[in-house]
């Protein structure tokens, strides 16, 4: 009796990556695989002639870290720091809310989670999940804190539509709140301007930079804008 032919791990290369990564995320490039590469953030094995071979762990890896960058706006160097912890046997502190992860992998539940996150969702669905009336939704598209697209948001629109929720309780309205929507197109044009020489280069590997230093310089935007608005408050406390 002939004996089952035995097959060892599945060896892609850079297109086939590509190919399973394209319904997902659409712009990925072979240039970006190899920006996330120089990055640390996966290491394919290499032929003796110098040729990559990525095995299905590196496209479940490039699949967390992609869906950290679009989802949950991480910059690489977090994602990174993630991923060298889970690599140690650890688990990261301050994952994003309902992500768990593996050692060196993604399971199928966590791709298939973060995937979810990027979903269209109706206005019905909108209200049901952030808990937002008509009236408040209403507000909040006439003061273009949300914006749907063919009648569908996104989790942006969720995330607005949840805090103003909570800060309705406050007695802060959407006309309280558009003072954050000016400041977020100011903060957009000081990343944009940091940005412009890589984004005036049309090569995939600097989009890719100029994408990933936008992340951070918003990082450190969020962070001096928090560290601000604490130092008012805890003058409250000391008044």
């Amino acid at each position: 009796m002939a004996q089952p032919e035995r097959r060892g791990p599945q060896v892609l290369n850079i297109g086939e990556v590509l190919a399973q990564l394209s319904d997902d995320f659409p712009a990925m490039t072979a240039s970006k695989i190899r920006f996330l590469e120089e990055k640390g953030l996966i290491n394919p094995k290499r032929t003796p002639a110098g040729y990559r071979q990525y095995a299905e762990s590196d496209v479940e890896r490039l699949r967390f870290v992609l869906a950290l960058q679009r989802d949950q706006y991480l910059p690489l160097k977090v994602i990174k720091d993630y991923l060298d912890a889970i690599d140690r046997g650890e688990r990261p502190e301050n994952l994003p809310p309902g992500v768990t992860v593996s050692p060196r992998i993604v399971s199928d539940e966590l791709a298939a989670e973060i995937h979810g996150r990027a979903r269209a969702l109706s206005e019905e669905q909108l209200r049901t999940e952030s808990g937002a009336s008509v009236p408040l939704l209403q507000s909040l598209l006439d003061f273009g804190l949300i914006s749907h697209v063919n009648g569908k948001f996104d989790e942006h629109s969720l995330q607005v539509a949840r805090a103003c929720v909570q800060l309705e309780s406050h007695g802060l309205e959407p006309r309280h709140l558009r003072p954050f929507q000016a400041a977020a197109d100011r903060e957009f044009g000081l990343v944009e301007r940091a940005v412009a020489p890589l984004m005036s280069r049309k090569d995939a590997a600097s989009q890719s930079r100029a994408a990933e230093a936008a992340r951070e310089i918003s990082e450190l935007c969020l962070t001096l804008h928090r560290a601000l608005v604490q130092d008012r408050i805890s003058r409250m406390e000391s008044s």
